[in-house]
């Protein structure tokens, strides 16, 4: 049995909605799909981002004095989702 959606299913911001779906904006099938993979890769870097600054226990750029994990840059990724391959 499918699962249900705990929220309604417009719970995204109208702003986003109509920057790619307002009445001045028409995309075609290829635009919405980069559209979405655009958004995909940006939704989880920014959970990933969150993740990693809740395992470290402060805020990207104020590294306690006494933390012995930090941050040491970054390199590309690749995720593999069901669009295909991603960096």
């Amino acid at each position: 049995m499918p699962r249900k959606c705990k929220g309604k299913p417009t719970d995204v911001p109208d702003a986003v909605l109509e920057y790619f779906a307002g009445p001045s904006r028409i995309m075609s099938a290829s635009e919405v799909e980069d559209a979405m993979r655009r958004f995909k890769k940006a939704l989880l870097e920014k959970a990933l981002g969150a993740e990693l600054t809740h395992h470290l226990g402060y805020p990207l750029g104020a590294k306690p004095e006494t933390a012995t994990n930090h941050r040491n840059g970054t390199t590309p990724k690749t995720v593999l989702t069901d669009d295909g391959a991603g960096t």
